[in-house]
């Protein structure tokens, strides 16, 4: 593990806890130019937006794309502290971002590696992936999240989670 992939995983737990402070799932992510300059720094906001794809990735690859004027982002670096789902890895497969350090893997939605590979699929970019940088500390605050939640998710998703039909 590199210093520099440990010290920009250290802001990327930085949001995540901030996601944790305002009741989001405590998901963080930083983007990295070519040149090592942070050009996005942001956390979950599904639940303050009301919008499923509100997730770390998505945000900071938006405001990375917005920070350069493309929509392309070359030679970029992603950090995120947990696994990028499928939706988030399709979008980075879209601004072509070229490495993605996460922290933690996600063995029941990790788009990278744990449930589905992009790599192995037969797609136009592939992406240089690095798992479990900082794995324990992302993990552990999860679990606290999730534990904390624990019995309230009416409260989180609404009167209809886990039905068929809403």
């Amino acid at each position: 593990m590199s210093m520099e992939d440990d010290f920009i995983m250290e802001l990327c737990l930085q949001e995540a806890r901030k996601a944790f402070d305002e009741g989001e799932v405590p998901v963080g992510a930083v983007i990295v130019s070519p040149s090592g300059k942070v050009i996005a720094r942001t956390h979950n906001l599904t639940i303050q937006t009301n919008s499923p794809s509100a997730h770390a990735e998505v945000l900071a690859i938006n405001e990375a794309a917005r920070a350069v004027g493309n929509y392309r982002l070359i030679n970029c670096t992603l950090f995120v502290s947990k696994e990028p789902c499928m939706m988030c890895a399709g979008t980075i497969i879209e601004a072509r971002i070229k490495r993605v350090v996460f922290g933690c893997f996600d063995a029941k939605r990790g788009g990278l590696c744990s449930v589905i590979d992009v790599n192995k699929l037969p797609l136009n970019h592939k992406i240089d992936i690095k798992g479990g940088v900082q794995r324990e500390k992302s993990e552990l605050l999860l679990k606290k999240f999730f534990h904390m939640r624990r019995g309230t998710e009416v409260v989180i998703t609404g009167p209809t989670r886990n039905r068929l039909y809403a």
